[in-house]
């Protein structure tokens, strides 16, 4: 977890508060039923078909992904990762436990959840690990080809939303593909090859 930038509690705060916001993110999706992109988004589909949490499912899928962090970008960022995943899934599932929303406008919901996820996958990036999921491909991609993470990522998400055509209405559809395009705004406007230190692997 370490860094030439940030110091270990500076990274333990930064990993609280990015997950934080970002199942936050998650929260506003749920409440009108829209999808985002990358495991996230398959994630709130599977919820639709079968009697699984949000949470539960998230982690499993990810985990393939924080085995090849673990290989690929090295053991620290692949732990904190894990860290992050986890805690993602656990603040998405007791969620209702603290906040309760009766009604919000879905236009509201996707582009409010969208700015937030793209907010706290952003603050995670800048402090050297990631959510798991596609954010380890991307990442290892910019750092390898320096393409924007932004970019790969917005590619995902749109890819696997329009998969969803056969799934959702298109109503749904199109607030999902707004909430992935909010999202990857903020990755791709805030987020660039060479502004900042490429993660480095932990040969340890």
């Amino acid at each position: 977890m370490s860094s030439s930038k940030h110091p270990l509690h500076e990274n333990l705060i930064a990993i609280l508060t990015g997950t934080f916001i970002v199942a936050q993110g998650i929260f506003f999706l749920q409440q009108s039923q829209l999808l985002t992109g990358g495991t996230t988004g398959l994630a709130l589909l599977l919820t639709h078909f079968v009697d699984i949490s949000f949470g539960k499912l998230y982690f499993l899928m990810n985990c393939p992904f924080y085995l090849m962090a673990w290989f690929r970008m090295g053991r620290s960022f692949a732990i904190t990762s894990i860290l992050s995943g986890a805690l993602v899934s656990l603040m998405v599932d007791n969620m209702h436990y603290v906040l309760t929303i009766s009604w919000l406008n879905p236009v509201y919901c996707a582009v409010i959840g969208g700015l937030l996820m793209g907010l706290g996958m952003l603050i995670l990036f800048r402090h050297h690990t990631s959510l798991g999921g596609f954010n380890v491909l991307v990442l290892f991609i910019q750092d390898k080809f320096g393409i924007s993470a932004g970019k790969i990522q917005m590619s995902i998400d749109i890819s696997i939303l329009v998969a969803s055509f056969f799934f959702v209405s298109p109503t749904i559809l199109l607030l999902s593909i707004l909430g992935a395009v909010m999202l990857n705004l903020v990755l791709a406007m805030n987020y660039k090859p060479g502004r900042y230190n490429p993660v480095m692997p932990d040969v340890n």
